[in-house]
């Protein structure tokens, strides 16, 4: 054994807690990770703190790493860089990613770690889940030159794929959200912003990350003749109502969902390591650091995810901060 390690568990839905974990000693194949940053992701981690996962979901929903089952006591968490102190030469000594819950120190297979290039700072390296949650997307949306885009919903996933779409030759991209303050998050990424009301129509592809009945019907109405909604929202156990009658059928309007579980059909010739290790890179550009909205110590979270999943704090991507001695 190599110690003990400490670890956020969600005891029962809306409380937290740290507990002391067994660390063992890594063997030939695996590393010890001591943590740097940890991302809090709004929407899913929230809504696994408030118990939301519905009882059908509960293997779809399974972190890499966790601990625990739904509704609780469960350690959850996919959002981890940290530093390798024991391992294989070719990572020892290195920052790297991995899908691992909110811990101190944690040992894993050596193949669940990804470097992270030099020119991506560590505190911005916890977008990596999500930007490979937006690669996935656009692999699957497949946007054309000239494309006229929406992204509905401006939180962290649908901020993520605006940012990576402000990237595209000749498109024209708007972020839309009913919180106006997203206006300034839309800027540092360099997509247009609106309001629902005001947002521009016509749109050939308009990628839906609200996680609203609202926000999907207006999808709806923002495409022209035979575009598409892409469908990123993660409902939990809430049902949603659809205007499928109206002009949907006329006008052969299509709903295409897409889930970072698999890697899209579009791209069978790459593998999830693939798809992560392209998403750090992407991760070079800093206009992607208005994703991190808020900071705390790791030893803050049991007050911290409350908030967090009430709204008190908001935020896009929570960062979470370990201590050398962590």
């Amino acid at each position: 054994m190599k110690g003990a390690a400490r670890a956020f568990w969600l005891r029962s839905p809306g409380e937290g807690e740290i507990r002391e974990e067994p660390l063992p000693a890594p063997r030939e194949d695996e590393v010890l990770v001591r943590s740097l940053y940890s991302g809090v992701s709004r929407g899913t981690e929230t809504l696994v703190f408030r118990g939301g996962v519905p009882e059908s979901q509960y293997a779809a929903m399974r972190a890499p790493f966790q601990e625990g089952d739904f509704p609780g006591p469960v350690k959850y968490g996919y959002l981890s860089v940290g530093v390798v102190e024991e391992g294989p030469a070719a990572v020892n000594g290195r920052t790297v990613f991995c899908l691992y819950p909110h811990q101190t120190r944690y040992v894993v297979p050596a193949s669940a770690v990804t470097v992270v290039p030099d020119d991506v700072p560590a505190a911005r390296a916890v977008l990596a889940g999500t930007v490979e949650t937006a690669v996935n997307a656009l692999w699957d949306a497949a946007p054309l030159i000239g494309d006229r885009i929406a992204v509905v919903g401006g939180g962290m996933v649908g901020s993520s794929v605006a940012a990576l779409l402000a990237r595209f030759p000749g498109v024209r991209v708007q972020l839309v959200d009913a919180d106006p303050a997203r206006a300034k998050t839309a800027e540092a990424l360099g997509v247009g912003f609106a309001t629902p009301a005001d947002a521009l129509g016509d749109c050939d592809l308009v990628v839906h990350a609200s996680a609203t009945e609202q926000g999907l019907a207006r999808s709806l109405e923002l495409l022209s003749a035979e575009g598409t909604v892409l469908e990123l929202s993660w409902y939990g156990d809430r049902k949603v109502a659809l205007p499928l009658g109206e002009a949907f059928h006329s006008r052969r309007l299509v709903i295409r969902s897409s889930q970072v579980g698999t890697v899209s059909p579009a791209r069978g010739n790459r593998s999830y390591g693939d798809r992560l290790a392209l998403a750090l890179k992407l991760l070079a550009d800093p206009a992607l650091d208005a994703l991190i909205t808020g900071e705390s110590a790791f030893e803050e979270l049991p007050e911290v995810m409350p908030k967090l999943a009430s709204g008190e704090i908001p935020a896009l991507c929570h960062l979470v901060r370990y201590g050398k001695s962590a």
